[in-house]
């Protein structure tokens, strides 16, 4: 049987291992010139860029795609520990070292507010609860039928998801700056700390339970490590090839067109590209009566990212792999973003560096570096195009001041990427981030839905599925589609001589 997957993004390529390893016929299409989707690598003058994620939280989901195939993931990528997790840094010049070791991590809260330390232990017993349940029990589970969202409230009422992460946060700790520290994980995945579930407090015992890693050479090379995997499962990856429209005949999918006109047919096709942009310009809205554009528009989405991608010819070691770097305002900053959808004058921020963990990303004695500011989603109107600069120079302003002095002496190359790139590079609705915001309700049974309920054969992965997104999340969404899928045989990656043999 014949499987298309529309997207090589984290979520594409592992539904399209899975479907290889149950036996079908899989062809991956891309719209851009190399696979990654928001993985997507660039180089410039030098410089190796990882133009989207940058944490890996769960790497298990990674290594269990390889194990399926009958490999192991350590032949394809290496992924290492990062440690701290991230360095945190106040706008009054504080720091705070985040970690995985209970110890370091009660001797910091300590350090910062001594009378928060049982608090904050409350706290993690909590996240670690939660985590229990709405990550190993129900991260892997389909909610595309209202029973089982059901079947959850009572445990989700146990566990307080009725509240917001920062207001979970809040009932145990009283500093102001450690709320920030322990709140801040819904922004990774699109959420406003505010009025994300609390289910979301499950990250901060996640990184606890398995680390924060990065990958040698960078993401692109698990992203690539996948695609080799894939040929390994003589799955084809087609690069520069856009999907324009699914195909629906009697309320099955029977293919899709992409640019140019070329018809490809398909027994099922699954969709890894922004699941609101798929269903509001690639189906038609006779076929798809669930998800109309009126339903979808009236969606909450997350908020946009501003990107700066640069190197410097020189290095900064006082730097951490990951640094957030908290602006003087939280909860009104977070307003501006979500709410008011207005440009602030005030930023927080998160640089990542990974020549501090791998310096072959950058030429020697060079840094690579890309920060990445949030802001609101093209439903604000901020015309990008006139700002950009002025935007970005402001962020150069509060990276010097805070930590990466002589910063405008020593740059050499720089690239911008803008919510309004997003849409237009990405297809991504109103630019957003990552797709819906998580708000709860809009997650589990009331997120996007893993298999179409209107289209036979239909399914989707991603980020705006459930469970949401993320690196795990948008993983566990691939799990979540798979055991909607039946299998119709058990294919076995070639070895590596084999397939090199082939090519050569």
């Amino acid at each position: 049987m014949k499987a298309i997957v529309v997207g090589s993004g984290f979520g594409g390529l592992a539904s399209a291992i899975r479907l290889a390893v149950k036996g079908y016929d899989v062809t991956v299409l891309e719209k851009r010139d190399k696979p990654g989707g928001r993985a997507y690598v660039f180089e410039q003058d030098g410089f190796t860029f990882d133009a989207g994620p940058t944490i890996i939280t769960a790497p298990f989901l990674f290594e269990e795609l390889f194990t399926l195939a009958g490999r192991r993931i350590d032949e394809y990528a290496r992924l290492f520990p990062i440690d701290p997790f991230y360095e945190i840094r106040f706008h009054d010049g504080e720091r705070f070292r985040y970690t995985g070791d209970p110890e370091r991590m009660r001797a910091e809260v300590q350090r910062l507010s001594p009378r928060d330390v049982a608090g904050f232990e409350t706290f993690m017993r909590k996240s670690r609860a939660i985590f229990e349940k709405g990550f190993l029990e129900l991260g892997h589970v389909p909610f595309h039928d209202p029973w089982a969202m059901v079947k959850t409230i009572p445990s989700l009422v146990r566990l307080e998801s009725y509240r917001s992460v920062l207001g979970l946060v809040s009932r145990h700790i009283r500093s102001e700056k450690l709320r920030q520290v322990f709140s801040f994980h819904p922004l990774l995945v699109g959420g406003d700390p505010q009025h994300a579930p609390a289910i979301y407090a499950l990250i901060c015992f996640l990184e606890r339970q398995w680390g924060v890693h990065f990958a040698e050479g960078g993401m692109g090379a698990v992203v690539r490590g996948m695609v080799r995997l894939l040929q390994d499962l003589d799955v084809d990856v087609r690069l520069s090839c856009p999907v324009e429209q699914i195909l629906v005949e009697g309320q099955r999918v029977r293919g899709v067109r992409v640019a140019g006109g070329e018809e490809i047919a398909a027994d099922l096709v699954v969709c890894n590209s922004d699941l609101s942009w798929t269903y509001q310009k690639l189906i038609g809205p006779e076929h798809r009566p669930h998800n109309s554009d009126r339903k979808l528009q009236r969606m909450r989405y997350s908020m946009g990212l501003f990107l700066i991608y640069f190197g410097t010819r020189r290095t900064y070691p006082d730097l951490a792999h990951h640094t957030i770097i908290l602006g003087p305002r939280y909860e009104g900053l977070l307003d501006d973003i979500f709410k008011h959808k207005r440009l602030a004058t005030d930023m927080s921020l998160y640089l990542h560096t990974p020549t501090r963990s791998d310096g072959s990303l950058a030429p020697p004695g060079h840094e690579c570096f890309y920060v990445l500011a949030p802001v609101p989603n093209l439903a604000g109107g901020i015309d990008w195009a006139s700002v950009k600069e002025r935007y970005r120079d402001a962020i150069y302003d509060v990276l010097e001041r805070d930590c990466v002095p002589g910063l405008r002496d020593a740059l050499v190359t720089e690239r911008l990427f803008t919510p309004a790139d997003f849409e237009t590079e990405l297809r991504s609705w109103l630019g957003a981030g990552f797709s819906f915001e998580p708000v709860l309700t809009q997650s589990a049974y009331f997120r996007g839905h893993n298999v179409c309920p209107d289209i036979a054969n239909l399914y989707f992965v991603g980020a705006g599925t459930h469970p949401g997104a993320g690196l795990p999340g948008v993983l566990s969404s691939a799990k979540v589609t798979d055991s909607l899928i039946p299998a119709i045989g058990r294919r076995v990656a070639r070895p590596p001589e084999v397939v090199r043999s082939a090519v050569a």
